[in-house]
C-alpha cells in the first residue's frame, strides 16, 4: 500500500524489530527491488527499550483504554484524532535513566529470576 501512495523520490524508513520474519529471502527480495525503502532494524533482544513500542504504548494508555469504541470505524478514528493531536507538538523520547542506571535494574532483574526456585 505504501509503494503505491509514497513517490519513488521519497525515501521510507521503515523500523523494525530483528524478528526472523522481517529477514526472510522474499522481504529481502522486496527491499532490493524498492530501493527508496530504507529497513533499519533495532537491536536484537532489545525491545524493552524499543522507542516505536513506547509510543504505541503511550498511544494505548492515553487514547484506547480511556475510550469506549464500539467499532472499528471509532477505534480508527480515536487512533488518529490522538495523532493528529500529537503532531501539533510532536517531542522526541528522552531517556530518564543513565547506562548505570538501566544495567542495575537488569542486575536486579536477573537476580531474582535466576534466583527464582524454578
Amino acid at each position: 500500500h505504501l509503494h503505491d501512495q509514497v513517490p519513488a523520490d521519497l525515501d521510507v524508513h521503515v523500523v523494525m524489530d530483528n524478528y526472523g520474519t522481517h529477514k526472510t529471502p522474499a522481504v529481502r527480495s522486496w527491499f532490493a527491488r524498492h530501493p527508496h525503502f530504507k529497513p533499519h532494524f533495532t537491536p536484537t533482544s532489545a525491545s524493552w527499550i524499543n522507542q516505536v513500542e513506547r509510543w504505541f504504548a503511550d498511544l494505548t494508555q492515553k487514547q484506547i483504554r480511556r475510550g469506549t469504541h464500539r467499532s472499528t470505524v471509532a477505534l480508527e478514528a480515536a487512533i488518529r484524532d490522538y495523532l493528529n493531536t500529537y503532531n501539533k507538538n510532536p517531542r522526541p523520547f528522552a531517556w530518564t535513566k543513565s547506562a548505570d542506571d538501566i544495567l542495575a535494574s537488569i542486575k536486579r532483574f536477573c537476580q531474582r529470576t535466576s534466583n527464582s526456585g524454578h
